[in-house]
């Protein structure tokens, strides 16, 4: 006798369960129990009719509730059911997608082969150069030298320019989107509600599960499918502190440029944006760490750069290689860390 029979009869459904089998395949643990006999021993203990201990009554979830009434689906089918929904909804979504995000593949592919056309002569002392115009600071100039020049002696320095043309176009996209969002928010409260819940989703949802609907829309081979990963994963940071350092901005500054006749877009860019540069700058430090931690997770679907390396290492079990490999990609957080956090500080400086 299942645990809740006497429920389903109590609430005279016995009619509408009708008492038979459910169809589909089977779950784990059915499988598992024929496989032990189960299946013979639990249809002896039904006939027999011994009641489940009170300590031992499992909650009324889809699955114990089927085992009384068949017409109550289970766990198994709410799952393939949702499956089914988004296989329909694959075609009509490729269609309105494809054509929108196909430059951004053509944008990652370009960057790929631009990185990489530079020679290591040319690339290493722009970089160097780039750092110390952004952060006149010689410690983290030295810095950026000394972790490419190593990762060039231990021939890793293709990867991790693989990996910084990935983070540089990713980066981009996610400011170009990521500070006008913030901006739209920071005027309409009601636009703060509403993007606010999509926000903490993308902010709490486990980075593998990014790729899995993303795998079934596009083919492997294509950039786009680990460029909108990186870019939904890495977008939150800036737009959140956009948002956040605009609604900062002191009401005695609004009010001044009011009583200087300044127009909304005056206020908009002349005050509140340059005002708010320090905290937008920290969310561009932080949508560039997290396109770094996504980089390398992308690698399970053919992302290019140090995280091939570390599932390298992961899969032939080559304790050197996923080290080494981790160590760069350290080298490299650190660097663009350090970087962005100088040029803030800069910025920081000169706003005050």
């Amino acid at each position: 006798m299942a645990t809740y029979d006497g429920l389903i009869e109590a609430l005279g459904l016995g009619d509408w369960c009708g008492g038979g089998k459910t169809d589909g395949p089977m779950t784990m643990a059915e499988l598992m129990a024929r496989a032990n006999n189960g299946g013979g021993a639990a249809a002896a203990e039904g006939a027999s009719g011994p009641s489940t201990p009170l300590m031992q009554t499992p909650f009324p979830s889809l699955d114990a509730l089927n085992k009384s009434c068949a017409a109550i689906p289970r766990s198994r089918d709410m799952t393939e059911a949702v499956e089914q929904g988004f296989l329909n909804i694959k075609d009509p979504l490729k269609v309105v997608l494809d054509p929108v995000t196909q430059p951004l593949s053509w944008m990652l592919d370009w960057a790929l082969v631009g990185f990489q056309a530079v020679p290591w002569f040319i690339m290493i002392p722009a970089l160097i150069a780039i750092t110390w115009f952004a952060t006149k600071k010689l410690g983290v100039t030295a810095l950026v030298a000394f972790s490419f020049i190593f990762m060039a002696f231990i021939d890793y320095y293709d990867d991790a320019i693989k990996t910084l043309s990935i983070i540089f176009v990713c980066t981009v996209i996610a400011v170009l989107l990521g500070v006008p969002i913030g901006i739209a928010m920071s005027r309409s409260n009601v636009l703060q509600r509403m993007i606010i819940p999509i926000l903490d989703m993308l902010q709490t949802l486990p980075t593998f599960v990014y790729l899995v609907p993303l795998i079934f829309l596009f083919s492997v081979t294509e950039s786009k499918l680990y460029g909108i990963a990186i870019i939904l994963y890495a977008i939150v940071p800036v737009i959140r502190l956009t948002d956040l350092g605009i609604r900062l901005v002191d009401k005695d500054v609004i009010e001044a440029a009011d009583a200087f006749g300044m127009s909304s877009r005056q206020k908009l860019w002349g005050v509140q944006v340059p005002l708010a540069l320090p905290n937008i700058m920290a969310g561009i430090n932080q949508t560039i760490m997290m396109s770094l931690a996504m980089v390398v997770i992308a690698s399970l679907v053919s992302a290019p750069g140090l995280g091939v390396k570390v599932l390298a290492g992961i899969r032939n079990l080559e304790l050197g290689v996923g080290l080494v490999a981790g160590f760069c990609i350290v080298l490299l957080a650190v660097l663009l860390d350090r970087s962005t956090k100088a040029a803030l500080g800069r910025i920081d400086t000169s706003a005050r």
